[in-house]
């Protein structure tokens, strides 16, 4: 007799874990977790304590802020019952609960997330809205999660109104958008809106930092800045990004560095930008050209260039406004804008911005795309060696006429030390002593309505054509004795007057505005161009104005 021998399943080889993309794996699964949105965290958490939950709850925001995270965190928060099984609603759930677990996984029977995208048509929201009376099967709340709401048809929004305006206790709905303005009125009147905001970069920086970290991957920090910067606010594009230049490191046997960063998104090289930006403000036109040309060969896109540019500028008039240093840039980088936004103008630099913006826009419609780049980099270059608008109208209005070319500013002269005597010896003086001493009000409330008949120090009669009010001349009078040590006299008086100082000053504005019109150069320049502005004057000048 044979014996038989049952050998069992054969083995099977072991199968390998599924790989997840770091924007699914570091998805935030507690609101301590979901970074940038602390305003919309306080509201809710406030809301539960004080059991002032809304029924529906609409979250709109760009890509990739966490719309769809913060929805299935509220879930969690509404539904979560406690390690003991004994809790209620909470901002902090525990995660660990038969919930707050199945909500996490997705398999959470009280919990149904629809895409508006796929079930647009009435039929597929009139059978979501068939469940709505029945209680929910073992959950504190039956949530409908619906993203990109605004992707519904207008009959499943007429549809979802009664139920929405008057649901069940038992129900909560939660809307996901991109675009909150194609969603109907008569919705978000009848929902608590969250606007969730851009992730500013250095906490987007802060995150990629801890995940590199828990992935054991090294990274620059300028590469996770650029990364960030890249991200536009956004979570998700931001770890994608990041998942990619993990995998280009891994490919070079190192960490994620800057300059990889740069070739993977396309980024024109910052070294390059520089020195392309210092040959267009020395007016070197064959430098500039040859400079845009070999970034042309090595591949870099000549829209990319442009956007490069506008981003140095950008850069350096922030600078020049006093805002803190970018934290992606280099410190070649740095002290290349600190030193730009030493020599150049805020004019200057306006000037320069709309010239590169209006040849970015040329570059992205072109049909020949490098040569449009360089004829807009021509265009900079010789509106550099010309004068600014604002200087040349005020130098023809004094008759100087038109500079050859820029002037340097001058050297600042010392302020002369000031007198001892400061009473004023006419009423100019005395407006020009409230300005400069900060009584802002009083000298706008006088600029209008003072019309001085006599002046004598330290008497003022001013016209009653015009009253002032009583304790105008009470506030004046005692300014002008503290800051004067005198005491003045202020009386109205039945007399015409001369005029305001508003006037006066209407009338020169008036009148060097016309000479600038009248000057043969700027009329030449109306008459070539027709829809010409003057800026960087009191009032904007127009042909024919």
């Amino acid at each position: 007799m044979t014996d038989s021998f049952d050998l069992g399943e054969p083995p099977q080889p072991a199968r390998a874990e599924t790989y997840r993309v770091l924007a699914r794996k570091y998805r935030p699964q507690t609101f301590a977790e979901l970074i940038g949105q602390d305003a919309m965290v306080t509201t809710l958490g406030n809301a539960i304590k004080r059991d002032r939950l809304a029924h529906a709850f609409l979250l709109t925001g760009v890509r990739g802020v966490g719309k769809t995270s913060t929805a299935r965190l509220i879930a969690k928060a509404l539904n979560c019952i406690g390690p003991d099984g004994n809790g209620g609603p909470t901002i902090d759930p525990c995660g660990v609960c038969s919930f707050c677990t199945s909500i996490a996984e997705g398999r959470c029977i009280d919990v149904l997330e629809q895409d508006a995208a796929s079930n647009t048509k009435v039929e597929q929201m009139r059978e979501l809205l068939d469940n709505v009376p029945y209680a929910a099967a073992s959950a504190r709340y039956k949530i409908y999660i619906i993203d990109e709401v605004h992707m519904l048809s207008n009959s499943s929004f007429n549809a979802l109104l009664k139920t929405l305006e008057e649901p069940p206790a038992h129900v909560k709905f939660l809307f996901a958008t991109t675009e909150v303005n194609k969603v109907p009125v008569t919705v978000l009147s009848r929902c608590q809106r969250f606007d969730l905001r851009r992730i500013p970069a250095d906490l987007l920086a802060d995150h990629f930092a801890k995940v590199v970290t828990a992935e054991n991957v090294t990274a620059e920090p300028e590469a996770l800045a650029l990364i960030a910067r890249a991200a536009e606010g956004s979570a998700r594009d931001g770890l994608s990004i990041l998942d990619q230049a993990i995998a280009h490191a891994d490919s070079g046997g190192g960490g994620v560095t800057a300059p990889a960063v740069r070739e993977m998104l396309g980024l024109s090289d910052r070294s390059a930008v520089r020195d392309l930006m210092a040959l267009l403000l020395s007016g070197d036109a064959p430098g500039a050209l040859s400079a845009l040309r070999r970034q042309y060969d090595y591949g870099v896109d000549p829209l990319g260039v442009l956007r490069a540019l506008l981003e140095a500028v950008h850069g350096v008039t922030l600078l020049k406004v006093g805002a803190a240093a970018d934290a992606a840039q280099s410190a070649e980088e740095r002290d290349a804008f600190a030193g730009w936004a030493e020599q150049l103008s805020f004019p200057a630099l306006h000037r320069l911005w709309q010239l590169l913006l209006k040849g970015h826009d040329e570059v992205a419609r072109a049909a020949l795309p490098i040569e449009a780049a360089e004829m807009a980099l021509l265009r900079v270059i010789h509106a550099s060696s010309l004068p600014d608008p604002g200087e040349l109208a005020r130098r023809i209005a004094s008759g100087e006429g038109a500079p050859v070319a820029p002037v340097a500013p001058a050297a600042p002269v010392a302020s002369p030390s000031p007198p001892v005597d400061r009473t004023p010896s006419e009423f100019a003086g005395v407006m020009a002593l409230l300005e400069a001493k900060g009584h802002h009000a009083l000298y706008h409330r006088l600029l209008s309505a003072a019309r001085v008949v006599r002046f004598e120090t330290p008497e003022i009669d001013f016209s009653g054509t015009r009253p002032i009010a009583a304790d105008t001349l009470a506030e004046l009078a005692q300014v002008l004795k503290a800051e004067t040590g005198r005491v003045w006299k202020i009386a109205m008086v039945d007399a015409p007057g001369a005029p305001t100082m508003k006037e006066r000053e209407d009338a020169a504005a008036a009148a060097e505005r016309q000479a600038v019109l009248d000057s043969p150069l700027v009329r030449a320049a109306f008459e070539s161009f027709p829809e010409a502005e003057l800026e960087d004057w009191p009032k904007t000048l127009k042909h024919g104005a």
